[in-house]
């Protein structure tokens, strides 16, 4: 789809800051209110815009945070279909947040959430490597964020603590 120099400004800026007003971007793209609303209605209406989201870093809430893992997954694509078929079937359980398919030693990169790692290991082990097609899975657990969707997460003192061993 091709899209104007205006709708794509706009998207870059919504992109950065979903909480940006209409008037407020169409003073940025010299734009009338207006024809900022209807532009952005379209952008929705044709899924150009999915979502607007917040980025919360949940390791600064006692209590919620949780535990993040990528799960590398080999598959046998189904005739017809090849790999879409299997990355529905995975990206429809509640615990998955993305699925991407990738080139490399890997066909499928899963990334679930969950509230310990026993979790994790259970939606791995009880649903995701019980698929017909999953041939082979690799789970990587995050640790630390540093930086998500292109925003920095701010590091606590306890963070930059470095230990240094005599």
């Amino acid at each position: 789809m091709k899209l104007s120099q205006k709708e794509t400004e706009i998207l870059e800026l919504l992109e950065e800051n979903s909480r940006l007003t209409p008037l407020a971007i169409a003073k940025m793209v010299q734009l009338s209110e207006e024809e900022t609303i209807v532009t952005i209605k379209r952008l929705e209406e044709l899924k150009v815009i999915i979502d607007y989201s917040t980025t919360v870093n949940w390791r600064k809430v006692d209590g919620h945070e949780g535990v993040t893992a990528m799960i590398d997954v080999k598959v046998a694509p189904k005739r017809g279909t090849g790999f879409d078929a299997i990355a529905e079937r995975i990206y429809r359980f509640k615990e998955v947040k993305s699925v991407y398919l990738m080139s490399g030693a890997y066909d499928l990169s899963v990334v679930i959430e969950g509230r310990s790692m026993s979790e994790v290991a259970h939606f791995v082990s009880d649903k995701l490597s019980t698929l017909d097609s999953v041939l082979s899975t690799t789970t990587h657990f995050i640790l630390k964020k540093y930086k998500h969707d292109g925003k920095i997460y701010e590091q606590d003192d306890e963070d930059r603590r470095i230990v240094v061993s005599p």
